[in-house]
């Protein structure tokens, strides 16, 4: 399976301690199989860090699947969203789990804002989950370990 990545820098070798904690699933790779996303992360990850918007493909080997330790989330559910939020805490210890690799729908900006909302006390899970039912969300696939790297090769 085609896979990739969109940053500022072409990605020659993955380095699992120079990705940023606190992200959706926490500290580690992120692609996409959705190019058109991936494309738009590249021209706002080169907007705000400078550079020029790189897209870096890579084939993925699927049997990792099946050999090591995955979560898969099909939408943004109840489940997703506390796992979600328990990852991007600054006040949770990290990592906060030892999955492999994560499979799930991405938390933009508008769902962040969802987030925060039932966070201040303003939403209740229920109206949290509700309000994702209506965004559109698109999908990412996360590596978090060494093991899981082994099964990524840059085209």
């Amino acid at each position: 399976m085609k896979l990739y990545h969109g940053s500022n820098i072409i990605i020659e070798q993955i380095d699992l301690s120079k990705c940023k904690p606190y992200k959706d699933f926490g500290q580690g790779f992120y692609l996409t199989e959705i190019k058109e996303q991936v494309e738009q992360m590249a021209r706002r990850t080169s907007a705000i860090y400078g550079g020029e918007a790189v897209v870096t493909e890579f084939e993925f080997d699927e049997t990792a699947l099946k050999t090591l330790s995955v979560k898969t989330f099909e939408d943004p559910n109840e489940e997703w969203a506390l796992f979600v939020m328990a990852n991007r805490s600054r006040k949770n210890m990290q990592p906060t789990h030892s999955f492999d690799i994560v499979i799930g729908p991405v938390a933009d900006d508008t769902i962040a804002t969802l987030f925060r909302n039932f966070d201040d006390g303003i939403i209740d899970l229920q109206m949290l989950v509700n309000g994702l039912k209506y965004k559109k969300v698109s999908s990412q696939y996360f590596f978090h370990s060494a093991k899981a790297i082994k099964y990524l090769h840059r085209i």
